[in-house]
């Protein structure tokens, strides 16, 4: 039986990452699959979506062209061709991830891992038995074992699915994210079921394709955990572009249509209930952590409320066993899984691993326009007893958002009307999510408003509306 220093079960941006940092420092690692490297986020999550929205977006800008001073005769569709190039890029960065393991000697078993034992000997800590099939239910758990591995120690990577209501009926025309990824055609109207961030990013997507789209979302407004302020703009914007949005709406009952042309929802809403009619449904109301099904029971680890409970080290209740990513609940995010695999290797190494804080952890949503956002909102702040003060600036003041055609939303900054420091840095608008950065530094630093103001942001950028929303704060702008 061949035994690794690090075991790692689920082979995504935790997984993977986990691997690399651990070949780095010299430990013999093995990683463990049951599908494809990369996981949830490159094949069923970040990457697929992200290019369906760049088509969804770049369709509307051509359809709008006569405002750039552009004619064209022909803008059309192809949604074979749309999806043609999500998978080609998927296909590349998968065989990028696989290049990785090989390079960095990390060997990669394929196959559902099941923890066999956990129990110390003088050469392992615990056993993996890998066998073949995608799902512990493909596989007979009496057979005899297909590979074994020892492990000194375990990194639980196993990420999460979409949460899925079980009274609904099954049929293709009620979908999760997983499943309307691969829609072959775009359908006349679509109803979603949740409006947090996967809700609006299918719901811009489906529209600037030209879908009819209505999102039913339990909360009192859309996108509920970031900013109110950035919550109301949303609202606002998706209101111009037709999406009908039903806040503090709950789903009673769904049934097909006799003739298979679509769904039929019943929603109650402010005590009054409303028939709504569409060729889909799309649900979108969370993940639920993938806890069962590998033998975690024969560990010491403990799962609370549906995830697994860790220290800020990523360890759990058994000393050999670590867990990182949706697994473990918080900040479902790829980059938050990364880096909690980097804190759970260089732990398990004896280094002294920079552990995750969420409030420096920078979110994104890459609807149209993209939100991003680090920190504490304006609520929260004040719910912890700052006295706050904000800035806030917008894009229609900005050159380079008006040159790229796209100057709704703001920038807006949450700070510490006493010391300065920067509390939380929320946006809305074009291509947030590509300088968020900035506000995370200034977040991990301690950075005050007034400091990340007088920084000379480079012009006509779209990221100086940092700087000028940061001295708004102050009530210094210059640029209004």
């Amino acid at each position: 039986m061949n035994t690794y220093d690090i075991v790692i079960l689920g082979g995504g941006p935790g997984g993977y990452i986990s691997a690399i940092r651990a070949s780095q420092l010299g430990k013999r690692v093995a990683l463990v699959e049951r599908n494809k490297l990369g996981g949830t986020c490159l094949h069923k999550g970040c990457i697929p979506s992200k290019a369906l929205l760049r088509s969804a977006e770049l369709y509307e800008t051509m359809k709008r062209s006569e405002s750039f001073g552009i004619r064209a005769s022909d803008v059309s569709l192809d949604f074979g061709g749309v999806q043609a190039r999500k998978n080609a890029i998927v296909n590349q960065l998968h065989t990028g991830v696989q290049f990785l393991m090989k390079k960095n000697k990390i060997e990669v078993y394929t196959g559902t891992g099941m923890i066999e034992e956990a129990t110390p000997s003088s050469d392992y800590n615990g056993i993996i038995r890998v066998m073949d099939g995608d799902s512990a239910s493909d596989v007979d758990p009496d057979a005899a074992p297909d590979i074994q591995i020892g492990f000194r120690d375990l990194i639980v990577a196993t990420g999460s699915r979409p949460r899925r209501f079980s009274d609904l009926p099954q049929h293709e025309k009620i979908m999760s994210s997983d499943e309307a990824l691969d829609m072959t055609s775009v359908p006349a109207s679509v109803l979603i079921i949740g409006g947090g961030v996967i809700g609006v990013e299918w719901a811009s997507m489906l529209n600037d394709f030209g879908a009819q789209v209505t999102i039913v979302e339990a909360a009192n407004r859309i996108v509920p955990t970031e900013d109110a302020d950035i919550s109301r703009e949303l609202s606002r914007l998706f209101a111009k572009r037709r999406i009908k949005v039903l806040t503090g709406a709950s789903l009673l009952d769904t049934a097909l249509l006799e003739d298979g042309s679509g769904v039929t929802a019943q929603i109650e809403r402010g005590g009054k209930t409303e028939t709504i009619t569409a060729e889909r449904m799309l649900v979108s109301v969370g993940r639920a952590a993938n806890v069962e099904g590998f033998g975690l029971e024969r560990t010491a680890a403990r799962v609370v409320r549906g995830v697994i409970a860790v220290n800020g080290f990523m360890q759990t209740d058994d000393k050999h066993v670590y867990a990182i990513g949706d697994v473990v609940g918080g900040l479902q995010l790829a980059h938050v899984a990364s880096h909690e695999g980097i804190v759970a290797v260089e732990s398990i190494c004896g280094l002294e691993p920079h552990t995750l804080d969420p409030v420096t952890v920078p979110k994104c949503v890459y609807s149209r326009p993209e939100m991003a956002s680090v920190g504490l909102t304006e609520q929260a702040a004040i719910d912890k007893g700052y006295e706050v003060k904000t800035g806030k600036f917008s894009f229609k003041a900005i050159g380079k958002a008006l040159v790229f055609g796209e100057s709704d939303g703001f920038v807006k900054v949450v700070a510490d009307k006493i010391s300065g420091a920067v509390l939380g840095v929320h946006m809305i608008g074009p291509h947030v999510t590509d300088f968020i950065g900035e506000a995370a530094l200034a977040q991990l630093l301690e950075a005050t408003s007034m400091q990340v103001g007088r920084m000379i942001h480079p012009h006509p950028t779209m990221s100086e509306i940092i700087g000028e929303a940061m001295l708004a704060a102050d009530l210094q702008a210059l640029g209004m």
